[in-house]
Parts: C-alpha cells; structure tokens; sequence
C-alpha cells in the first residue's frame, strides 16, 4: 500500500473545534472526507492528536455504520431497505443498481467510483422509494432510470406538508428554508424577547400548565424536565436538540430543519434561559447531511444576529449552540446513547437513574428534546397557555406532527390538532388508499410500535385514546398498508 501523506489531516486538525476526546467522531468525519476511508495511519494520527488511546479510536470507527477502516467508492450509493421503501419497491431498484453496477450490496466498483449499500431509513418515506446517491437524495426513485439514478443532477426532493392547521410548519412548504430576515419579519424570536423579561420560573410554570410533552416517542412533561436541569447542582448545564431521527417512517423532523430551522433555535433559546445553561448541541443524523447544512447556516446568521453568544440584546447572558453530525447508528436516538456519542465514544445508552437532567451530557445537568417538542416552545410563550390548551384535547393538549407514508394517495407530512381520528388523517388529508385498493392495515407509533386494522379508524389521536386501545402514539408513524400486502 502507497504511503499515506496525513498533512493534510494535521493541517486540518488544527483548525478542529473542539479538542479532546469530545472531538473524536468530527475528527473522524473531518479525516474520512480527505481519505475517503480510515486506513490504519490515519486513524493513529486521529488518536495522537486527541490523545485517545487507538483501540478506542478503532472502537468508534467499528461502531458507526457510515465510517469505513476499508476502501469504499468515491460515492457511496444507497438504497433505502425500510418498510416505506420496500413497499414502494426498492427491493428491485436495489438489483438494478447491482447488475449496472456490476457489483452486489456492500461491494466497491473495479473502478473505485461505487459502492453500494441497502441502507436503514433515510428519512424521506413520503418519496419513497429512496435513493441517496453521495449527499443527494433521488425521491420517488422508481419513476427514474437506472442511469438518472447513478447520475442524479436534480435537488433534494420537496416536503409533503398539510393538515387542518400550520402552526410549528406554516414555514416548511416553500421548497427552501426560512431565512433569519423571513423568519423575524413573521413574528420570529419574539418569544425568546418575551421570555427573557420573565423570570426564568415563570418560563418554566408556562411550559408546565402548557402541558406539552415530548413529542419523541417517549412524552414526558417539557416543563418538568426543565425544572429538573435548572434546580439540579451543577455546572455548566446543556439544552441539547435530539434531531437523531431514525425510527422508520418518521420523517417530521427533518422537515422542520430543512424548512423552518429558526424556531427549533428560538425554542433552544428559550430552554437555555430557563434552566441557565452556558452550551447547547444539535445532534443530526448522519443520513441528513442537507439539514445539517441549514442548520450550520442558520446558526451563523443567529450569531451575527446577536441571538447566539449574548442570548439576544437584552441579556448579558452567553449561551452558544455546537452541531454535531451523526454517522449512522440507530441506537443513538435514545438520549443516553446521545450524550455518549457527542463525548466520544460510542453509543451505548447508560443504566437510568441517575437521569439527564442531573448527571446528563458529559455527567452535568442536561435537558435533551426532539425538534418538534422545542417547536412548540415559541408559540406557547408568545401566545399563551390558555390559546394553547384550546388545540387538541384535555390530557394531550396542542397540535401533533403525523407522518403518513406507505399505500395512501398521499404520503406526507400532517399537522393536526390532537384527538382528530386516524380516518381523518388517512383518508381526508392523505387522500385514502391508492386507486382500486382497499385499507389492510396500519403500523403505528414506528418500527418499535404496533399494527392495527380498519377497526380502530375512529380511535382519536391522542395519547390518552391510544393507551386506552393498547397502541403507542410513539413519535407519530403511521405507515399504512393495502390488501396486496403481506403483513409477515
């Protein structure tokens, strides 16, 4: 093997915020887009600089699905294998690709320009099937030919977006993301303005009698967490955005990033004010390199803005806000598994108690939240509790993203007041099932949920009407299937 030259690393590590071991899976990431791989000589050099022992160097290269110790293509493409796609036929496109290629799943092209992989959801289920072909997504994938595919010129395909009202996506339909200047001329940052002539208690009682929960699956109380972190001993304390969204079939939060980033920040903000917290981290995974894109650009003109460093003109406070990227690993979804990932190692969830918000990211007290819970954040400080709690329903109060992908005429994106029902939401908004089909059966609440059939199409959406029937509400799948479909 040809000697490696890694000044070209060292070069770039120089230039790496931040140091230390924290630095490690950027460091890795930042090598592997100057090698194409990560060869033995330059992963030593990684672990030289940070000075981490190589056998946890290799141990995080191991773990994460998008870093490679062998030679790949120079572009990577990948087919989506999930139920979305797979429904959509990319099963097929996979063997096309294949026999073009003249090489089969995990294999590299004679010429080095391929490689080809059946990958995890990419996040796009309302396209499907999906191609990525290196950082550009080829939507509907099935309508082009093998050849368009391998040389896919077109951009990112548009968000599918509806439903009875646009609160957190009035911004996300425009086919480009919301400016800082479009954002604030429509009322944006106005509520972290508001917020920071309260004192942080009252933000925090707001978000209590709100009663917004997490909208990630889990839907623990907002305001509690909050409370948590800001009476919790320690310092510095974090606001970290979850936006690792990888349960199959949701595809929500990268919506919101790619069309409205600022409101996920104004609600970070906000969150950060509460609780007093010096730092924040957004961590995107690795399959969303166009949203990490947007929201690297929408953290610099919040910089320039004075929104970040100084918490906005009014507040001597710094609060600043680091992104991270993933690199391909579902497992870090769960929040623990999160923290350990953005330290540097890899992602294993850790043994609860003790709980984030006193022993969190890097063993400080930690709030951690998906994009679309911080979404709410602006509007209920802006508009209030009583003008919240008037949407949806008594114990699940406000509006619900709803993901709606598979065998309907219109997979998309949903937002909805809770208790509105699932036939609603299938056959009003997502247009019923596709022509000359008939309604199988649904997946709900993501791969981690469960099925249903025709006779739960009245069941409102709402997490107290969903325990009730024994179903998850989860973070908001629903992948539908018709009567061709073989459920096992």
């Amino acid at each position: 093997m040809a000697e490696i030259d890694l000044a070209p690393l060292k070069s770039a590590m120089n230039g790496l915020v931040p140091q230390g071991r924290s630095a490690l899976l950027p460091a890795l990431q930042l090598a592997q887009s100057i090698y194409n791989y990560l060869p033995e000589p330059v992963a030593g050099e990684v672990a030289r600089a940070l000075n981490v022992p190589l056998a946890d160097v290799y141990g995080v290269i191991e773990f994460y699905a998008m870093l490679y110790d062998q030679p790949v293509g120079s572009t990577i493409i990948r087919v989506c294998g999930d139920p979305a796609c797979a429904l959509g036929g990319s099963d097929a496109l996979l063997d096309g690709l294949s026999q073009h290629l003249n090489i089969s799943n995990d294999e590299v092209s004679a010429d080095g320009d391929y490689s080809l992989e059946r990958a995890p959801c990419l996040g796009f289920c309302e396209h499907a099937p999906v191609v990525k072909v290196g950082e550009k997504t080829v939507g509907s994938a099935d309508s082009q030919s093998i050849s368009q595919i391998i040389s896919w010129t077109g951009g990112s395909p548009k968000a599918v977006v509806g439903g009875d009202l646009r609160l957190l996506t009035t911004n996300c339909s425009q086919g480009k993301p919301t400016s800082l200047e479009e954002y604030v001329s429509s009322g944006g940052y106005s509520a972290l303005l508001k917020a920071l002539q309260m004192e942080p208690e009252a933000v925090i009682s707001t978000l209590k009698a709100s009663g917004l929960v997490g909208r990630g699956g889990a839907a623990f109380p907002t305001g509690l967490k909050l409370e948590g972190a800001a009476s919790a001993i320690g310092e510095p304390k974090y606001i970290i955005c979850n936006a690792d969204e990888s349960e199959p079939g949701t595809f929500k939060d990268r919506v919101l990033m790619e069309g409205d980033p600022h409101r996920m920040l104004e609600g970070m903000l906000i969150a950060a004010y509460a609780i007093g917290a010096q730092k924040g981290y957004i961590y995107v995974r690795g399959e969303y390199p166009h949203a990490f894109e947007i929201l690297a650009a929408a953290l610099a003109e919040a910089r320039a803005a004075g929104y970040l460093g100084n918490e906005g003109s009014d507040s001597d406070r710094s609060f600043d806000i680091e992104l991270r990227l993933g690199a391909g690993a579902y497992i870090c979804g769960e929040e623990t598994a999160l923290f350990e990932s953005i330290e540097g190692k890899r992602g294993f969830p850790r043994i609860k108690p003790p709980f984030p918000t006193t022993h969190g990211l890097f063993g400080k007290p930690t709030v951690i939240n998906n994009v679309e819970t911080l979404c709410n954040i602006p509007y209920i400080i802006n508009q209030g509790v009583e003008a919240y709690r008037q949407l949806g329903t008594e114990k699940s109060p406000g509006t619900k993203l709803f993901c709606v992908s598979g065998d309907v005429a219109r997979p998309g994106l949903y937002e909805v007041p809770f208790g509105v029902s699932l036939r609603h939401l299938i056959f009003d908004l997502a247009g019923g099932m596709r022509a000359d089909h008939k309604l199988l059966g649904m997946l709900v609440g993501g791969a981690a949920g469960a099925f249903t059939d025709a006779g739960n199409l009245d069941l409102k959406l709402s997490f107290e009407d969903f325990q009730a029937a024994g179903l998850p509400l989860g973070s908001g799948v629903v992948m539908v299937f018709d009567e061709s479909r073989d459920i096992r």
